[in-house]
């Protein structure tokens, strides 16, 4: 039985404390994820097994925990080709088996998040055991996700891949941490293209101000914004932009998670 090991990133996070305040919100345009992407594209497939099921599995794009940020075993490490170096975190897309009818499970599908790297392994090439090496399209899926299109001996699988928009239940997330006026915020559960291109945070006593990409979907900004209440502006891949203010009341402390308005899918 060969078992492939996704690189895991593990972090110890204590689970969030959901806060619902209420938010107004502008209006995200309606765009979607392009025809082009949403084209069936060749690439191959492996999955990976936890040693313990109830293991905290985090990975690169920074959701820590996969079960309580609400992805489940539903996710999926991207080569290097395709990760884009983080910023395709939070991305849809739909996976299909194909041209193996000894193995694959015929007319399934499923749909899976981008949540994890699979880092590239110079010792081999990419046609050997380099399976993400560049110029590869590759994904890792946790074995109870393969197992929906494919039976598990069949190892390295070719596969067919689209973009699709992201259907999430509930509202957008907010993850404030950091220290001082070093504030770091975890953004998940984002619905429409999934994946992040910019942010804007603002204080109630402050204009808008733009935050950084520190790694995966962790945003960051020196300022001090303690004791006012946050509003956060969200742009996608696809250009559209969800404001949600005062997501947070003025007394918010490390460590909360809140939520605000969620990107509307067609």
């Amino acid at each position: 039985m060969q078992r492939f090991l996704l690189p895991l990133l593990f972090l110890a996070l204590s689970p969030p404390a959901i806060c619902h305040y209420s938010s107004s919100t502008s209006s995200p345009s309606s765009s979607s994820v392009s025809s082009d992407a949403s084209e069936w594209r060749p690439a191959r497939a492996t999955y990976y097994a936890a040693t313990n099921p109830r293991d905290a599995v985090g990975g690169a794009c920074g959701y820590g925990d996969l079960v309580k940020s609400g992805y489940g075993m539903a996710t999926v490490g991207l080569s290097e080709t395709l990760f884009e170096r983080g910023q395709i975190c939070g991305a849809c897309f739909e996976l299909r088996c194909v041209d193996d009818l000894r193995w694959c499970i015929p007319g399934t599908s499923i749909i899976l998040t981008a949540t994890n790297f699979c880092a590239p392994n110079y010792g081999f090439d990419p046609d050997g055991g380099g399976h993400c090496n560049p110029p590869n399209k590759h994904f890792v899926l946790p074995i109870e996700a393969f197992e929906k299109i494919a039976i598990w001996k069949a190892g390295n699988m070719p596969v067919q891949y689209r973009r699709i928009n992201c259907r999430k239940e509930g509202s957008m997330r907010f993850t404030v941490d950091g220290g001082g006026i070093f504030i770091s915020v975890l953004i998940t559960n984002v619905a429409g293209s999934g994946d992040i291109a910019a942010v804007k945070i603002k204080g109630s006593r402050t204009g808008w101000l733009p935050m950084g990409r520190n790694w995966g979907q962790n945003w960051h900004i020196n300022a001090d914004l303690r004791n006012q209440a946050l509003s956060f502006e969200v742009t996608s891949s696809d250009r559209s932009t969800v404001t949600s203010y005062n997501v947070s009341p003025k007394n918010w402390n490390y460590g909360q998670t809140f939520e605000g308005k969620q990107f509307e899918t067609p």
